[in-house]
C-alpha cells in the first residue's frame, strides 16, 4: 500500500489505540540549539587527565619507595 502523506503523531495514536485518552499528552520536542566550536576535543581533555594521573602516581610511587628506603637505613 503507498501512502499519500505522512501521519501525524496524533493520527498514529488514533490508528494504534482506537480512541484518544485524556490522560496522554503529545510534547513537541525542539531542536537544539548548535553547539559552540571548542578549541579542545574531549579525547584531548581526556588524555591529558590520563597523563596527569601516571605523573602523579609515578610520583607517589617514587615517594613511597624513598621512604621505604629511609626506613630500611635506619
Amino acid at each position: 500500500m503507498r501512502r499519500l502523506r505522512s501521519l501525524s503523531e496524533t493520527e498514529c495514536y488514533v490508528r494504534l489505540y482506537g480512541g484518544w485518552d485524556s490522560t496522554v499528552t503529545l510534547v513537541k520536542i525542539e531542536p537544539r540549539r548548535p553547539r559552540y566550536e571548542l578549541a579542545v576535543s574531549g579525547g584531548d581533555l581526556r588524555q591529558e587527565v590520563e597523563a596527569r594521573i601516571e605523573a602523579r602516581t609515578e610520583e607517589l610511587l617514587a615517594e613511597l619507595d624513598a621512604g621505604e628506603a629511609a626506613a630500611e637505613a635506619a
